[in-house]
């Protein structure tokens, strides 16, 4: 944050500004007075104007009581709120300096400017520079009002607070009007009083805040070990839809706390979780009535460049909303919950929201405030995807929600999930030319699975999948995450090669229930 200079208070006769030292110059004879020199006026009393003569042909004013005149000219100790001067003034621009007769200038001044032609007052001076001292204004006639000090001292301070030019424009602005007015311009409304146009991103988050919960979960060992993250209300029976990884440290024998925005906290048991796709669904002990679920958009309409609204409690800040855009669709995740633990795959929707750890479990909204996504993932600069201390660097992943929502109503009808499968082993370490069915399973198992989807569709070991459906296969993990967008019993078109040749095949989906 900035702030603003401040001028300085002017006191109530301001002394004029002192002149800059010069060099000592040998003392020159005063010239002899003469019945028509005026006195200085009361700007001149810090020593630095020059005395001012009245114009030929008129009657000087009466001079002002002072006090005796030293006997020789020195110069003066500034006085004490005199401003600052530079070290180098500019001199003051000289338009007709006075005749050598007419006045004589101290050693220590500068040279003083001749009156107007046309009489008394004169025309305002030359603007001097910076720390330059300011000419006097002559004394007033006899029986009017003497407003030299006056005039100078509102210069000065306006020399000291705003800059020459900007001073000077004060002055003259104000010289006639006594009443200071407010230059800010207040708005029509109040804050509170603002708004929103529905599709704002305040609007939007307004609506959603109030479903969006934070989930706290702590393990049941000694440690009570646990963590952060989020979720958002699914029905108004009181079921949570969030990650597995939140409440995976709590599922055995641990306790979980679900706080809503408003404070209040509730606690809450698992229903069901799938560690694959790594979702679950929890339930509030003892709901409160009036839940309000985030509506559920459709994942499979999103566009790259859709707007995004994020929710969480990224660090344990709770309900921050982050914004960005649909950065690229079925993007094939496989992330972890840090602890050496299965992974999940997902073919994810990437945002650049801002995604942090706590962020886990909270809903990926657009631009009309439904769910289109669960925030699952981030991308981490040293340690890959997955759910680590690192901030966000723009590569946040969710579930998609269709996925998800496929997923929870499962568990909370079963509590187990059910997974689609074909029925072969695939190499998970090899990338970029397809996911290759490997030459045996888990344990010396077979790798392609006796009587099962992909034995009828004709694939053997060593095939190599580069085609699932739509999408290309570059690996082992994105064949998973493609299948898993999928339901048990769909039909999908498989593209594979074997020994050099390419060819396709129908593959219909079987099912597996829960976690292995």
């Amino acid at each position: 944050m900035s702030t603003e200079n401040e001028g300085t208070a002017v006191p109530a006769e301001p002394a004029a500004p002192s002149a800059p030292p010069t060099p000592p110059t040998p003392p020159t004879p005063p010239t002899p007075p003469t019945s028509s020199s005026a006195t200085e006026p009361d700007s001149a009393r810090a020593g630095q104007a020059e005395p001012t003569h009245a114009p030929a042909g008129q009657e000087a004013p009466a001079p002002a009581p002072a006090a005796p005149a030293p006997a020789a000219a020195q110069n003066p100790p500034p006085a004490p709120n005199d401003p600052p001067t530079l070290a180098h003034p500019q001199p003051h621009p000289e338009a007709h300096p006075q005749p050598h007769s007419q006045a004589h200038t101290p050693a220590h001044a500068e040279p003083s400017h001749a009156a107007g032609a046309g009489g008394w007052p004169p025309p305002p001076p030359a603007v001097p520079a910076w720390g330059a001292p300011v000419p006097p204004v002559p004394a007033a006639p006899a029986g009017r009002r003497r407003t030299g000090g006056l005039v100078a001292a509102v210069l000065v301070a306006a020399l000291v607070a705003g800059g020459i030019g900007g001073g000077i424009g004060y002055w003259a602005a104000q010289r006639g009007d006594d009443d200071v007015s407010s230059t800010t311009v207040s708005s029509g409304d109040a804050p509170a009083s603002f708004k929103r146009e529905p599709g704002t991103v305040a609007a939007v988050a307004a609506q959603a805040l109030p479903s969006v919960v934070t989930i706290q979960a702590k393990s049941g060992g000694s440690q009570g070990e646990g963590g952060t993250g989020t979720g958002f209300v699914y029905d108004q029976e009181g079921h949570i839809v969030t990650n597995n990884h939140v409440v995976a440290s709590a599922a055995d024998g641990g306790t979980l706390s679900v706080t809503f925005p408003n404070g209040k906290a509730y606690d809450a048991e698992v229903v069901g979780r799938a560690e694959g796709y790594d979702v679950a669904v929890l339930k509030l002990t003892n709901a409160p009535k009036g839940l309000k679920p985030l509506p559920l958009g459709d994942s499979d309409k999103v566009a790259v460049g859709d707007s995004t609204i994020a929710i969480g409690a990224p660090f344990g800040l709770s309900n921050t909303v982050t914004t960005g855009i649909i950065s690229a669709k079925n993007r094939p995740v496989a992330s972890g919950d840090g602890s050496g633990g299965s992974n999940s795959y997902m073919s994810a929707l990437q945002t650049d929201a801002s995604i942090n750890p706590g962020n886990s479990g909270g809903p990926l909204l657009d631009a009309s405030g439904a769910v289109i996504g669960i925030n699952s993932a981030i991308q981490s600069t040293g340690s890959g995807f997955g759910q680590s201390q690192a901030g966000s660097i723009g590569l946040g992943f969710a579930i998609p929600v269709n996925q998800a929502k496929n997923v929870a109503q499962q568990l909370i009808k079963t509590g187990k999930p059910v997974y689609p499968v074909i029925g072969a082993t695939v190499n998970m370490q090899q990338q970029g030319e397809g996911a290759k069915i490997a030459a045996q399973g888990s344990g010396g198992t077979p790798s392609v699975t006796p009587d099962g989807p992909a034995a009828k569709a004709g694939l053997k070991p060593g095939d190599v999948i580069t085609g699932f459906g739509d999408h290309q296969i570059d690996s082992g993990p994105t064949l998973i995450s493609e299948i898993w967008t999928h339901k048990p019993g769909d039909s999908v078109k498989i593209t594979y090669e074997r020994d050099g040749k390419t060819s396709t095949a129908t593959v219909v989906l079987g099912e597996r229930t829960g976690d292995s």
